[in-house]
């Protein structure tokens, strides 16, 4: 008799993600924590509600799968290269050293505290890849927070967002050589050659694209137009893994790239998170809190994660903080661009589930890693709203509104402690 159990546990994790993101809204952060946390307690670690085992366990795998091309592919699409011209070279050197800075530290801090030898290629590669899974950055809780203070399109705001962009691809070039190395018995050359050779698909796949944009044009804002999108999304994902040995989200981000210079990037973006965040998205969030196990959560490893955690903090403000002062910012401006690139979110998530996948990331460190992203998450506004008060105080409309009294004098009211 076929069991129809997917069924139940799809609504259950529906719903939990949904009332626990919504709950997480209220307190003003952002629904992916609640996602987590209803994955956390559906699994081992909670009431043991769902379980990832037999045929029902696969088909969760694969639609949480499904989930994480799509974040990927939406990713891509969302971005703005104009970003890139506006402050395309500041923005560089600042991810450039943003990613550089916590992969050394992650790597440092796993090699030193579980005493890894350099023979041990494997250990090392994980030592790699735990620095790798912390130089993601995500910065949709500081987009929201420097909205609300009107600083989204002031130097910082631009800066910051242009370095996130930047940063992702680096942090994808990163993860795809890691990835790649990982159970490879081939040398390092052969795998950084298949690596050359994956962008030069990638090149020639954006020129046939970019070629062809008039199609896109004729097809139009339609249903059809979504559906060859993520067709397109899907076989380039495929191509990644099948014949370059890359990961299949880099290639979904790659798809979301090109079609972001398309006229129909707009609608086709609508039409893929309105799938992603109505289902596929709460599936991947929810199986990286069913596979969190916290009775993992030993002396030793709790304290990896708290020293895990001051790394991932330290690194993005020293590191991005360093980039924006070679770029000419000042020290205030340096420390508040560094403090935007904390927050960690759904990226780090999306690079410890492929790292999983590959043997790199084990069950018990899964739990260090969703710490990581839930405090950054939660402290990134805190701090940033933090470091950015005096500036905001300093242009407060109060500072420097005038008003006149009944013989038409100038009246300066002072600025109100």
């Amino acid at each position: 008799m076929e069991s129809y159990e997917f069924l139940l546990f799809l609504a259950i994790i529906l719903i939990t993600t949904k009332f626990l993101g919504l709950c997480t809204k209220k307190i003003h952060m952002p629904q992916v924590v609640g996602a987590l946390v209803a994955g956390i307690l559906l699994g081992p670690s909670g009431f043991n509600i769902v379980v990832l085992d037999g045929s029902v366990g696969s088909f969760l795998e694969y639609t949480a799968e499904i989930g994480v091309v799509f974040l990927m592919f939406g990713a891509g699409l969302g971005t703005d290269l104009k970003e890139f011209k506006k402050n395309g070279v500041s923005a560089l050197i600042i991810a450039a050293i943003g990613v550089i800075v916590p992969v050394l530290g992650g790597f440092l801090g796993y090699y030193f505290y579980f005493d890894v030898s350099t023979s041990d290629m494997l250990g090392c590669l994980k030592a790699v890849f735990i620095g790798v899974v912390l130089s993601a950055t995500s910065v949709s809780i500081t987009v929201e927070t420097l909205r609300e203070m009107g600083k989204l399109q002031g130097k910082v705001g631009t800066t910051i967002l242009g370095a996130a962009v930047i940063d992702d691809i680096l942090g994808i070039v990163v993860l795809t050589i890691v990835t790649s190395l990982q159970g490879s018995s081939t040398g390092i050359g052969l795998v950084l050659l298949k690596i050359l050779l994956y962008f030069v698909f990638i090149a020639a796949v954006a020129l046939v694209m970019v070629k062809g944009k008039k199609v896109w044009i004729y097809l139009g804002n339609q249903h059809r137009t979504a559906v060859f999108a993520v067709a397109f999304c899907l076989l380039l994902s495929y191509c990644s893994e099948a014949f370059f040995g890359v990961a299949d989200i880099t290639g979904a981000y790659f798809a979301g790239l090109i079609l972001c210079t398309m006229d129909v990037q707009g609608y086709i973006n609508e039409k893929v998170n309105t799938a992603s965040y109505l289902f596929f998205s709460p599936v991947f969030f929810a199986s990286i809190g069913l596979k969190t196990s916290l009775a993992g959560f030993t002396g030793g490893i709790l304290g990896f994660a708290l020293l895990l955690l001051v790394i991932a903090i330290l690194s993005k403000i020293m590191g991005c903080g360093l980039g924006a002062k070679v770029c000419g910012f000042s020290g205030k401006e340096a420390l508040q661009v560094g403090v935007g690139m904390i927050s960690r979110g759904e990226v780090a998530l999306i690079v410890a589930q492929k790292g999983y996948q590959c043997g790199m990331l084990d069950d018990s460190l899964f739990a260090p890693v969703v710490l990581v992203v839930i405090v950054t998450t939660l402290i990134t506004p805190i701090l940033l709203k933090f470091v950015m008060a005096d500036k905001e105080n300093a242009k407060s409309p109060e500072s420097s509104e005038e008003k006149t009294d009944g013989r038409g004098k100038k009246i300066v009211r002072s600025r109100q402690a």
